[in-house]
């Protein structure tokens, strides 16, 4: 999104932890991205924290600086925190982006369950506060939007797909589902790998298939989950058919599609899914859970199935269906992938923000006025 803003003309500053954790300043693909100071959480294998006491200075001394039209946080931890507050100080209008769920959290907090549930509630009540006082709230799909009604958001939320860039996948439109089925079936996952992810959903669910349909499963992603997943395959007896893959490069994820049968998403935890989404535009099939906003991505029967979240014998199920599939019926599944995910080209994404840019921008400036 920032690449595409910036393809259009805009300035495009984004403020984000340091992969480091030394501060830096760079400019990518039109891009000038910002790494603030942080800290690895001892708690998750990847995640880099930001102090408030350090954040706060280097975002007001950046807000100064740059000295923006708009600002657009995409969460209310502590970068976006500040970017509430300091924007709202500097009478700078600001659009917020959720992506957050408990969900997500959960797995890496070991506490009793009285003391997370307690935990959600506090989370939620925070986010209602933070994001509250944006300008703009937006959310990736309807159903998240619903999601924060349902825990007491007032305010109004538009639903703005993340969106992708459909052209990448173009060549891969063309292709002949039939002509280029893979032999073996390959089903595909693309995440992180962490426990809301539920991937060794994946790896019960091919080892409860007939063995002669021979299906084997390419995992794509790192995480704390990437070493059980070996394991769990070992133990299962079909660690020949699950490739743990890691962390690919994007032309070999493209690949990755290119080669897959179907595309696999079990998790529980899903605002919208990016990776359903480059299935879709690859023109494939797709197996999703039926929780939170995975289910508007698939039209159950037409361009894939949904499945009972953390049920493999119904995932199995639906993964013998499709493995089982004629050709002709798999090339209609197929194509009935493009019409779903026609709706979330970045192209639309952008020319919506640009408008919601425009209107918080232009009722700073009336407001300022009065």
């Amino acid at each position: 999104m920032a690449e595409g803003l910036a393809a259009r003309g805009n300035e495009v500053h984004v403020a984000c932890p340091s992969a480091t954790g030394k501060p830096s300043v760079s400019v990518e693909n039109g891009v000038t991205v910002h790494r603030l100071t942080a800290h690895r959480w001892p708690l998750h294998p990847t995640w880099m924290i930001c102090m408030p006491w350090e954040t706060k200075p280097e975002l007001s001394r950046l807000l100064d600086s740059v000295r923006p039209d708009v600002v657009h946080t995409q969460a209310h931890f502590v970068i976006g925190r500040y970017a509430f507050s300091e924007s709202i100080r500097r009478g700078i209008p600001v659009v917020a982006t959720n992506h957050f769920m408990p969900d997500n959290v959960r797995p890496y907090v070991k506490a009793p369950k009285a003391v997370l549930d307690g935990g959600t509630a506090i989370a939620w009540w925070d986010l209602r506060r933070k994001f509250q006082s944006a300008d703009f709230i937006t959310v990736p799909t309807q159903l998240a939007a619903d999601l924060l009604t349902e825990n007491g958001f007032s305010s109004p939320i538009r639903a703005v797909s993340c969106g992708i860039d459909l052209q990448r996948f173009a060549h891969l439109r063309e292709l002949d589902s039939a002509a280029t089925r893979a032999v073996p079936p390959r089903v595909l996952f693309v995440g992180r790998l962490s426990s809301e992810k539920h991937a060794a959903d994946i790896v019960e669910a091919v080892a409860k298939t007939d063995p002669e349909l021979g299906l084997e499963a390419d995992i794509v992603g790192g995480g704390d989950q990437e070493e059980p997943l070996k394991q769990l395959a070992e133990e299962r007896g079909i660690a020949d058919r699950v490739h743990v893959l890691g962390k690919i490069s994007d032309k070999d994820l493209v690949e990755a599609y290119q080669r897959c049968t179907f595309f696999c998403m079990p998790s529980t935890a899903e605002l919208q899914s990016i990776a359903t989404l480059e299935a879709l535009a690859s023109r494939k099939p797709v197996v999703l859970a039926d929780a939170v906003a995975l289910p508007h991505l698939v039209r159950d029967g037409v361009n894939g199935y949904l499945f009972p979240p953390r049920d493999t014998d119904a995932l199995a199920d639906r993964f013998t269906r499709i493995c089982r599939m004629p050709e002709a019926e798999l090339d209609v599944m197929s194509k009935a992938s493009l019409d779903v995910v026609a709706k979330h080209d970045i192209e639309y994404t952008l020319d919506t923000f640009e408008e919601i840019y425009d209107g918080v921008i232009r009722d700073a400036i009336d407001s300022s006025a009065a």
